[in-house]
Formats: C-alpha cells, structure tokens, sequence
C-alpha cells in the first residue's frame, strides 16, 4: 500500500506554512531586521538546519518547536510577574535560553517561572500526541506518526528539565519545595551522564556540584558580580551647551547610589556625570552591595529616521549576597508546588510509556 498520500495530509499544515512565509517574505526580512526577536528567529532556523544534520527535516522542525513551546512557557511566567524576560536564543544541540533583565525576588517567583517552561511544554507535547492519535484513528497511514515522534521528543525534553539540578527547571523549582532536592539532582544527573553518555550535561553538573560546596561546604555567602548598563541620551543639547563630548575608548568612574523601590523591591542605580550635566536611573538585575560605576564606552548613535543620540556603557561592579530569607516558603505553597512538581513528572512518564507501547514505524 502506498502511503505517501497520507504523508502529504498529516503535513499539509507544514506546508501551509510554508507558502505563507513564502508570500510574506519581505515582511518577515523587516521583522528580522527591526524586531527584538529577530536574532530569536534566525537562530531558530540555524538549529533546524543543524538537526536536519542528524534527524529528517519534520523531526527536527518539531523538536525545535518543542524547544520553542518550552521557552515561551517561561516568557509567559516571568511576564505574569512582572519581570522584563529577553526573547529565546536558540543553541544546536543545547537548546534554548531566556535571560530574565530582572531576578526573581524569592525562591517562590523563581519556580513558579521554571515551572511555565515545562508545564506549557508539556501541554505542546500533547497537542502533537492528540493531532497524531487523530490521525492515525481515521486511517490518515503512517505519515501522522511523525506527530507521535515529536510529541515523545516533548516529553522527554520537558521531563529531562525537570531533574533537580541547576541550571534545569527542576532545580529551580527544588528551591521553592526542598533544598535536599538538589542533593538528589547531583546524584540522579551522574547516572544520568554515564548512562546517557551525555558528557555535555557534565559541563552543568561540574558547575552545579561547584555551587553546591560553595554555598554549603565553604559557605561562601557573597560573590562578585558584574552589570553593563547602556544609557541613552539625547546628543542635540549637549552640543548646544557646548559640552565637550569625549572619544569611543573614555573611562572614568562616575559617582552613583542605590535605591530600592517599595512595590517590587527593584533595586536601582542613580548615577551622575558631572562633566556633562547628566543624571541616569537604571534598574539592577538583582540585589547587591556596588562598590564601582564606570564609563566603558561612548559612542554617537546617528540615524536618518532618529534624533542623534549619545549612547554611554556602564560598568557596574558589586557584591551579591544570598539571603536566608529568599528560600522561606509557607508550607500550604510548598505543598502546592510539591503537587505540580511530582504530578508533572508522573503525566510524563505514563505518556512516554503509552508511546513506547505504540507499534512506531521508521521515519525517514
């Protein structure tokens, strides 16, 4: 029986979508160009083709999709609360990352962030087991089994983040249920590694076994840290005060303090270039004792569409000191977050079970 008809109709939204950013190609070119998310978007493309390496083309498509899911659970749940989230960078054989512009202020916003990624990624997962079980039920042949492949690959991407070990989610939300958790992630990412043969994962553990005896067995308390600020100014008045603009390669330190906001407890960095009659406010990714503000860099932003700017790199140079405070959890929410975690992992074992027990084909 030829099944390639059936190829074709589990794949014709592939194809859809394919037309449609054929015909909307010079939109998407400015989208690249202008949009925050455009080095999210060619990044994204660069790991399909480096999948495509090791995996058929709607294989890697969908596990890049998976990735992509995950991360915007992530999005979704720093921006729940409240906190300014990059777009995702996408890493070939890594995956994917977010930077959050902001910390989280305790251990509870920490795992409720790391918990979107693999809840939302989960859901994705099962979207794609859905539309292949559909498939396959009314006859559509073995081309909707691609589905059932890039719905495991879900879940196994979503249960993987969900060890106990940092940077994985599962280490961060082991922060909001129990710190012996982690003790459990060490272990468990060892088997792991020499099981999986995974030695990438062995670059995360060595650091993540490295924070572990500072923060426990050396109890190293603080650690330097370091923040670049970029701060824009209208160039116009300064030249017309008659301000001596100095080169690209100028340093200098600049007087500053610190604040830190009552509603949120963001903490911010006021500084002062006297030289040039300017005042900055930024706000701090976290909390931390500044003992440096520096000018690193100055340049003129001229643009056609734009007024000229004066843009200034800041070096911020401090000390960050981890709080008891930041892991006191009530119990009623470790409770919750206990269920979630523990329920999350069960749904994905029983789904990858269910797959396992399917007859798969092999997909070429």
């Amino acid at each position: 029986m030829d099944n390639k008809p059936a190829k074709r109709n589990g794949w014709w939204l592939l194809g859809a979508a394919g037309l449609f950013i054929l015909s909307k190609g010079k939109t998407l070119l400015a989208l690249f160009k202008f949009s925050k998310f455009g080095t999210a978007i060619i990044s994204m493309l660069v790991t399909v083709w480096a999948y495509t390496i090791v995996f058929p083309f709607q294989v890697a498509a969908g596990l890049v999709g998976m990735i992509l899911i995950h991360e915007m659970g992530h999005i979704v749940a720093a921006k729940r609360k409240g906190l300014p989230v990059s777009a995702p960078f996408f890493i070939p054989f890594l995956g994917a990352m977010i930077m959050l512009k902001r910390n989280p202020r305790d251990a509870v916003t920490e795992a409720y962030i790391a918990y979107g990624g693999p809840l939302i990624g989960t859901l994705g997962a099962t979207a794609a087991y859905v539309i292949g079980w559909l498939g396959i039920q009314a006859g559509g042949g073995t081309g909707w089994y691609v589905w059932i492949v890039i719905a495991k690959i879900g879940f196994i991407l979503n249960l993987f983040n969900l060890l106990p070990m940092q940077p994985m989610d599962g280490g961060r939300i082991a922060s909001a249920l129990s710190r012996w958790l982690w003790i459990v992630g060490l272990v468990g990412g060892a088997l792991l590694i020499f099981y999986l043969n995974a030695w990438i994962l062995a670059i995360f553990w060595v650091l993540f076994a490295y924070d572990l005896y500072k923060k426990y067995i050396k109890r190293v308390k603080t650690s330097p840290v370091q923040y670049t600020v970029r701060w824009e100014t209208s160039l116009a008045p300064l030249l017309e005060a008659g301000y001596f603009i100095p080169g690209e390669e100028h340093r200098r330190e600049l007087p500053f303090s610190t604040s830190s906001t009552i509603e949120n407890g963001v903490q911010q960095l006021h500084v002062k270039w006297e030289g040039l009659g300017l005042e900055h406010t930024a706000d701090l990714q976290g909390q931390s004792q500044i003992r440096k503000v520096e000018v690193v860099r100055v340049f003129k932003k001229t643009d056609e569409e734009e007024e000229p700017k004066l843009v200034i790199f800041l070096q911020v140079q401090g000390d960050t000191h981890e709080n008891d405070t930041y892991y006191e959890v009530p119990p009623t929410t470790r409770l919750r977050y206990g269920i979630a975690y523990f329920g999350l992992i069960a749904f994905l074992v029983s789904m990858l079970w269910v797959i396992q027990s399917m007859a798969m084909p092999i997909i070429s």
